[in-house]
């Protein structure tokens, strides 16, 4: 069953109860007022009878004090020349007193042979509807006691209900036959309303089938109306920009992760078929192997810091957040880097400062100045200095990592970090790098909530900066 059909069938079973109970109120609420309006008109009649014979229901003695109170067409129970048709056309009201036992006492001249309807052992006043020779009669009957509060008799008078009756049967009659046509009109309407609230859905349902990778930019048309269901398509739209992003991520890494390893598998390729052409001396195969291995460690080394980027963009690895000290990471990371820097014979100045706890990842945050100090390493001419300084700036803690290297371009910061991105593109650069660490860096800053920025000037050097969020 569609969407549609269930919104208008739900909407409609609600709606379709709701209106009975409704017609149902409306209908005993004029049932009520109209056996009300008769039964004062009932009371109204008792209280004249009353009134003329001098008594009140408390202290009847003998049915000889209603003997002229009846009414003016008053009979004998014995008298019998009335044709029962004929009293049931009199428009009248129809009065009868009975003894306990029920015996007919006195009644109306109207009623002839006719005996309302009975029923012994009642101790208080009772209003009901009873039939009198095929008409609706509204009935009382109310218990005659004397003062010591014996019943002696019971009064019993009734009024037609033909009119009420024929009110009632046709506002009955328009409830139930309106019922059903208006649950079909509504089920209708309903559906028609469903159907275009919709229609934003359909439109997101065709969108979707239709799209593919090469038409991912497709999106799906707003709806008028800021409702759940503008919403869902804005929300959708962002999805869609967001697999859009990862497909053109996937598709750039996956082409530069080819286009980087396919230089040294073409490297090993062709020195591995140079030394298969003839014979050659010892030394030079061992020197072609060596350069072989060395091309194969610089890719295994690629490959690893592809799979770590990988698993740090698609959020599987969380950061252990705790306090650090910075200046015991930065030593940790120079001990280790201490090697490589004589070969230049660069040489570090620290200026740090007390107290420098920061809220990062221990191993993240080596990982990180790890990369930025083997750039700064690898760009900066033989004999220079890099400086690294930690300070204090209101409640954050910066640190600062300068080289005196190439410097990079302007428009190239926000370039760096990205993959494989190198400031000298020249592949026999023989800087041996990927472009991968500052990409790295960059995903590692932005899990832990710490800001990376960069100043550099060509020819003079680059600033990388830290900013730690307040602990």
């Amino acid at each position: 069953m569609s969407l549609r059909h269930r919104i208008a069938i739900y909407y409609t079973i609600a709606t379709a109860f709701l209106i009975a109970l409704v017609f149902t109120i409306i209908y005993f609420m004029v049932e009520r007022t109209v056996y009300k309006q008769f039964d004062d008109v009932i009371n109204t009649e008792i209280s004249e009878i009353f009134s003329d014979a001098h008594i009140t229901k408390h202290n009847f003695t003998s049915f000889a004090q209603f003997k002229n109170c009846i009414d003016d067409k008053k009979i004998d129970y014995s008298d019998k020349t009335h044709k029962e048709d004929e009293v049931t056309k009199v428009d009248l009201e129809f009065t009868q007193l009975v003894n306990p036992a029920g015996q007919i006492m006195n009644q109306s001249a109207n009623l002839a042979q006719i005996a309302l309807e009975f029923h012994p052992g009642k101790t208080q006043a009772i209003y009901f509807n009873s039939t009198l020779s095929g008409s609706t009669v509204r009935q009382i009957q109310l218990p005659l006691l004397n003062k010591d509060g014996i019943i002696k008799g019971y009064l019993l008078m009734a009024v037609p209900l033909k009119n009420a009756t024929i009110v009632l049967r046709d506002l009955q009659n328009v409830f139930l036959f309106s019922f059903p046509g208006i649950i079909v009109t509504l089920f209708i309407v309903t559906r028609l309303i469903a159907g275009r609230s919709i229609r934003p859905i359909e439109k997101v349902i065709a969108t979707a089938e239709k799209m593919t990778q090469p038409n991912i930019n497709q999106r799906i048309g707003l709806p008028y109306h800021h409702d759940e269901l503008y919403r869902l398509s804005a929300t959708i739209n962002a999805l869609l920009d967001r697999m859009q992003d990862a497909f053109q991520r996937e598709k750039k890494f996956t082409a530069d992760a080819s286009h980087e390893l396919k230089t040294p598998l073409s490297v090993v390729k062709g020195t591995l078929e140079v030394l298969v052409r003839k014979p050659r001396e010892k030394e030079q195969y061992e020197s072609k192997i060596q350069f072989c291995l060395k091309e194969l460690d610089r890719m295994a080394l690629l490959i690893d810091q592809l799979l770590m980027l990988a698993r740090y963009e698609s959020n599987k690895t969380n950061p252990q957040i705790e306090e650090v000290l910075l200046h015991n990471t930065i030593d940790i990371i120079l001990s280790r880097m201490q090697p490589i820097a004589l070969e230049k014979a660069i040489s570090f100045q620290i200026e740090s400062i007390e107290g420098d706890k920061v809220a990062a990842d221990p191993a993240m945050l080596e990982m990180m100045l790890d990369n930025i100090l083997s750039n700064a390493i690898k760009y900066s001419p033989s004999g220079s200095c890099i400086t690294i300084t930690v300070e204090r700036k209101e409640r954050t803690m910066l640190c600062h990592i300068s080289d005196q290297g190439i410097g990079i371009p302007e428009e190239k910061f926000k370039t760096v970090f990205e993959r494989f991105y190198r400031i000298d593109e020249s592949r026999n650069s023989g800087t041996g790098g990927f472009g991968l660490g500052l990409s790295i860096v960059k995903r590692l800053a932005d899990m832990q909530h710490i800001k990376v920025s960069v100043k550099s000037v060509k020819n003079m050097g680059t600033t990388f900066t830290l900013k730690f969020p307040s602990t």
